[in-house]
């Protein structure tokens, strides 16, 4: 079975703009067979309900054919599909049109356009959306450069949970980018991406305890963490790690694995 990944994560594809107003038995039937990931009877069940109209059913024939499940994947029939869905105010289509202007797929790549579809769907309050447009506005895509406002859409989306907002946000708050730095704020979102499992926030909470800023100078938990950003891939984790290691007693770092270890086994909850 292809798994989801990125905007089309299974949250985002069902339950995103409201799927719980949606009723009736083809509908059901064609949500237990995605969950199930038999996407030829989703496609089946699906496919009549998106002709009649129904934004969620066309949204998620989008996915379908974007992605490739249960179909060959052909992003002129998930254009059509995100479009009429999108057209119809549907915020999780709205986004999707989003990524596939910003990607190029299907459609000629235009980051101006991506913006006006991410902005739609953000000011539903949808948090991918809202983390996308405020990238956008991070790095000047399609958009003016304004920090500012990057960090604006950014708080909303991390506020909804939205894991790659609550470590941008970090960064943004240690170094002072659109808001007013504030180190302890910073270690807050770090920490909270981190117990989520991000590697890259493992890595930058294990830097703030290295060098104690936002937090009390800890080279045990900056060993820690840098040890399980590094066991998730992360490089700067692992540096970090050998870094604070030349500054430690081995049985500093022999608490500092067995804490890694803990923390790997509890995935990272209460570390």
């Amino acid at each position: 079975m292809k798994k989801l990944i990125g905007p089309f994560c299974l949250t985002f594809t069902l339950l995103a703009g409201g799927v719980g107003a949606s009723s009736g038995a083809d509908y059901e039937k064609g949500l237990d067979a995605f969950l199930a990931g038999d996407y030829a009877t989703a496609l089946g069940e699906f496919r009549p309900l998106a002709e009649s109209g129904h934004a969620i059913a066309q949204f998620t024939l989008g996915v379908l054919y974007d992605k490739g499940l249960g179909v060959p994947q052909d992003f002129d029939i998930a254009l059509k599909w995100y479009t009429l869905a999108a057209d119809q105010g549907y915020a999780g289509a709205q986004t999707a049109l989003g990524e596939m202007y910003r990607k190029g797929n299907g459609v000629p790549q235009d980051n101006r356009i991506a913006a006006r579809w991410y902005t739609l769907a953000a000011e539903q309050g949808h948090a991918g959306a809202q983390y996308s447009l405020g990238r956008m506005y991070y790095e000047g895509e399609g958009i003016s450069q304004d920090h500012k406002r990057a960090s604006g859409w950014f708080i909303l989306a991390a506020e909804e949970g939205h894991l790659l907002a609550q470590s941008q946000l970090g960064v943004m708050y240690a170094t002072g980018e659109g808001v007013q730095q504030n180190l302890e704020t910073a270690v807050r979102w770090f920490t909270i991406a981190a117990r989520r499992g991000l590697p890259s926030a493992q890595a930058y909470l294990s830097g703030m305890y290295a060098l104690g800023k936002g937090v009390p100078r800890n080279l045990i938990r900056a060993h820690m963490w840098g040890k399980i950003a590094a066991s998730n891939g992360n490089t700067q984790g692992g540096r970090v790690r050998d870094d604070v290691s030349e500054h430690m007693t081995p049985s500093q770092i022999e608490k500092a694995e067995k804490l890694a270890r803990e923390c790997i086994r509890k995935q990272y909850k209460e570390c």
